[in-house]
């Protein structure tokens, strides 16, 4: 089965309601970040929100977890901005004010026109071309697939509670295994990731209960990178790692991206 057919595979119906949970949001964006809308597909744009330190700063294209829109970084960014860095979020089909609903498939064929439209913001507006990936958690998979695709475009990957295989997190979510039709373990995050020498960081709560820390050591074992980090952050859950200790989890990014 081809990786194509595979990602139709997760578009069924009975497997989407447990990969996407899209939330509308309409908020303005505040003072020092911009929005835009990027079209992916005819009639279809993603928003998405760009919080700015500097036109000199490093840029971030960071792709949310689930169940999150872009406005739910406002407070995100500004330590983003603390740390002299640049982040533009995006949103999935159907999150915040983009049009359309979500499908695993379109995800990830979406993901390589919001990287092309997040690099003609940074040359019109002559912004540095010092231009990093990140995905939480859902948006592991977009960053990677960027990663592996643009590698002569991007200066690093940064992966935070990422998983390695689908297949092992729909089915501890609950959906039968045999019901998936997938047999690659690997599938995405994994084989995507053999293909990705650049610098890596991947950031991982000890003790997340939705994607297991075994999944970032799976991610990290599997890459390639000659300069690669697993920073793991003591005590933290899915949802509390940066609160956790933020220090640790801002110094690993800010030391990453300057390093």
């Amino acid at each position: 089965m081809s990786e194509q057919s595979d990602y139709r595979a997760f578009d069924r119906p009975e497997l989407l309601q447990f990969v996407f949970f899209p939330r509308k949001d309409f908020s303005s964006p505040l003072p020092g970040s911009y929005d835009y809308r990027i079209p992916v597909d005819s009639g279809v744009s993603i928003s998405c929100r760009f919080y700015v330190h500097g036109y000199k700063s490093p840029s971030i294209l960071y792709f949310h977890g689930n169940g999150e829109v872009v406005s739910d970084y406002d407070f995100v960014a500004q330590l983003y901005r603390g740390r002299s860095i640049n982040i533009f979020v995006a949103d999935y089909r159907g999150y915040g004010a983009s049009d359309g609903s979500p499908t695993f498939s379109s995800m990830v064929a979406d993901s390589h026109p919001i990287f092309q439209g997040f690099l003609k913001v940074l040359e019109e507006d002559a912004y540095s071309d010092r231009v990093f990936l990140m995905g939480r958690s859902l948006g592991s998979v977009s960053a990677i697939e960027l990663a592996a695709a643009y590698p002569d475009k991007v200066a690093g990957l940064i992966i935070e509670s990422g998983f390695a295989s689908t297949v092992r997190l729909m089915t501890r979510l609950g959906f039968p295994q045999d019901l998936l039709g997938i047999k690659d373990f690997g599938f995405p995050n994994r084989s995507k990731i053999e293909k990705v020498a650049l610098p890596t960081l991947l950031i991982h709560g000890e003790y997340d209960s939705l994607i297991p820390l075994t999944e970032a050591q799976d991610l990290y074992e599997h890459s390639p990178a000659g300069n690669k980090r697993l920073v793991v952050i003591p005590q933290a859950d899915h949802n509390d790692i940066m609160i956790r200790d933020m220090d640790l989890y801002f110094g690993a990014i800010q030391e990453f991206v300057f390093g």
